[in-house]
């Protein structure tokens, strides 16, 4: 008798588009999880570039760009 597979859906993307843009636009911002066979990670895309995020490298990295954003002027 055959062995019957289990299956599990993941969500694996997510884009980010302005309002009113298609996917494909160049203000889109891609966050996915990929592996690359060392295990998984966050590749986050836009147009020209990514970073690949460890998620043990996820909170001080966090902390790090939320003190930066803290730390911008706001323009009215």
């Amino acid at each position: 008798m055959p062995r019957t597979m289990s299956y599990k859906t993941r969500i694996t993307q997510i884009t980010i588009v302005p309002e009113g843009e298609p996917i494909y636009s160049e203000g889109a911002t891609r966050i996915e999880i990929d592996d690359d066979g060392g295990g998984e990670f966050v590749v986050v895309s836009q147009d020209k570039g990514k970073i690949m995020i460890d998620p043990d490298e996820w909170r001080p990295l966090c902390e790090a760009i939320n003190k930066m954003i803290s730390e911008c002027k706001v323009s009215k």
